[in-house]
């Protein structure tokens, strides 16, 4: 499947490099949709959108306004001459958008989630040519967000995107959910033709981060941005917080500095190479030294299985996590980064003591 997927094509629609998606959070009143969809048209926007079906996390509260928030998004695309997406939950919705004429369709964090929700929406997809939006899922599961790209590509689908709007976590941070960089990094590592768009509304749940994760995914040259637009966020109807007026939407696009992949600066490149080939070197060294640590590891769990010594001693853990740390500190590395390195560290540390360990090589009578 894998070196299958890397059939998917690049959108029609993407032709300049990033592009953004913009528009309400819900489609909450045919004014309301119009007037924002207006004000996003005088920006450098290549398509809207919109909420029509809101799956909340507790009943009681706005789930939109369901299949007349089509209707008012046909007329509006149709009189602003601009393509149009919605989120889709189910084969019902799928059946709604494509008799309204939607141009793209995305499927929420929520129906990634869940593989049977996925397959529903892929079997109402077969046979139809139209470009499929994929937020990553709620939790953080790459396994769970490729197969849900896997179900779309099977059912015939090569207008493939991936959207990364952050994952739920316990711990309280800054973000309304937590980016985690590096799930997005490795499935675009895996599948390299996908373009890759991002949501800061939902990662950050306030306006005033939208525009730092937006550099941010721009830095790390994503394809796009899905912003959440209203043209009176302060009394929108859903996630008010996160939504931007568009003059600030036209602002925060403004400000969004542009990368670029290569440089035609020769003395750059030149300097790039060395840099890398020096990185490589040190790089090279670090893995000699893990593997002459792998060696004394060996040696220790040898010694500590001759001796009748358990394999873990938490008084030892929490010296290495504490040295280490302080050690990294003093060579200007930062304290989180060098705890997670020795956690990784230590982790094969017990899985190589405990395979010494547990050998039940039968000694050689002599």
């Amino acid at each position: 499947m894998m070196e299958d997927i890397q059939s998917i094509k690049s959108w029609d629609v993407i032709r300049d490099v990033p592009f953004a998606i913009a528009g309400p959070c819900s489609a909450e009143t045919e004014e309301q949709l119009y007037t924002t969809c207006k004000g996003i048209k005088e920006h450098d926007i290549t398509m809207l959108r919109a909420g029509i079906w809101k799956p909340r996390t507790r009943p009681g509260s706005f789930e939109g306004v369901g299949e007349v928030g089509l209707q008012w998004m046909e007329k509006v695309k149709t009189e602003l001459n601009m393509p149009a997406a919605v989120e889709v939950a189910n084969a019902k919705h799928v059946e709604l958008a494509l008799k309204y004429n939607m141009d793209v369709l995305w499927i929420g964090a929520r129906s990634t989630v869940n593989p049977f929700t996925v397959q529903e929406i892929a079997d109402a997809l077969q046979g139809v040519d139209i470009p499929i939006i994929i937020k990553n899922p709620i939790n953080p599961d790459l396994a769970l967000w490729k197969g849900a790209i896997e179900r779309i590509y099977m059912a015939g689908i090569r207008q493939i995107a991936a959207l990364h709007r952050g994952f739920s976590s316990f711990e309280k941070t800054k973000y309304r959910n937590v980016p985690m960089w590096q799930i997005a990094i490795a499935l675009k590592s895996d599948m390299p033709n996908l373009p890759l768009l991002c949501d800061p509304s939902h990662i950050g749940g306030t306006r005033d981060l939208i525009l730092p994760i937006s550099q941010k995914a721009i830095d790390l040259n994503y394809d796009g941005l899905m912003i959440e637009t209203h043209c009176d966020p302060d009394n929108a109807w859903s996630d008010a917080k996160q939504q931007v007026t568009p003059e600030r939407l036209g602002e925060i696009l403004d400000a969004i500095k542009i990368r670029k992949t290569t440089s035609e600066n020769q003395e750059f490149n030149s300097i790039l190479e060395t840099m890398r080939s020096q990185i490589d070197h040190v790089d090279r060294e670090i893995l000699e030294n893990m593997a002459a640590r792998k060696v004394l590891v060996d040696k220790l769990g040898e010694y500590k299985k001759d001796n009748n010594v358990t394999v873990f001693q938490s008084d030892r853990w929490l010296q290495v996590f504490k040295t280490r740390a302080d050690w990294g500190s003093q060579l200007n590395l930062d304290k989180d980064f060098v705890g997670k390195l020795f956690k990784l560290i230590h982790d094969e540390s017990i899985r190589l003591q405990s395979k010494v360990m547990n050998d039940k090589k039968e000694k050689v009578s002599k």
